[in-house]
């Protein structure tokens, strides 16, 4: 696993039906707030408001030149320095550990590209793989939303977690 051979970088034109097959994919899917199928204009739509819309940023997770996932940052902040996230990876096939850097990337670009001190995160209370993936960077759980979302007609609760940057300096270089 070499840190060189990842890279995030702006989405493109040429990302969009990559992203949305990836995004409609039930793995992926069932795990996001709005789990409805996407055609392919509600997410050209989607794509078309982030180019004029400072507050969110989404990137490209790159291995080797192949697309293996995303990033997000919405909510973005500057006045107060804080940032929302969110991330998949899309590619079934990517590397073990491939999670692991993309989180790494991720922080690294809100704490020091974007100038952010702190991440939040949303996690469903059934996503046991993000809530560890959530703390093994770092984050603490900062609350909890009660039945919060409608997954498959049953209210579920969210849970809050947030990263703040003096946490990550202490803990980054236990990640990789």
């Amino acid at each position: 696993m070499l840190l060189f051979d990842y890279r995030l970088r702006d989405i493109t034109e040429e990302d969009l039906e990559t992203v949305l097959c990836w995004r409609n994919s039930e793995r992926i899917r069932r795990y996001m707030y709005h789990d409805h199928t996407i055609s392919m204009e509600e997410h050209i739509r989607w794509f078309e408001s982030l180019q004029n819309d400072s507050s969110r940023i989404f990137k490209m997770f790159i291995y080797k030149d192949e697309p293996i996932g995303t990033v997000s940052f919405n909510k973005i902040d500057r006045k107060n320095g804080r940032c929302s996230w969110g991330f998949y990876i899309g590619n079934e096939h990517a590397p073990k550990g491939a999670g692991t850097i993309l989180g790494y990337l991720g922080i690294e670009y809100a704490f020091y590209e974007l100038q952010m001190r702190k991440i939040c995160a949303e996690v469903l209370e059934f996503n046991e793989i993000s809530i560890r993936f959530h703390q093994k960077l770092g984050f603490y759980n900062e609350g909890r939303l009660l039945k919060h979302v409608k997954k498959n007609d049953v209210l579920v609760d969210v849970l809050l977690f947030v990263l703040l940057r003096e946490r990550w300096e202490l803990v980054k270089r236990n990640i990789l």
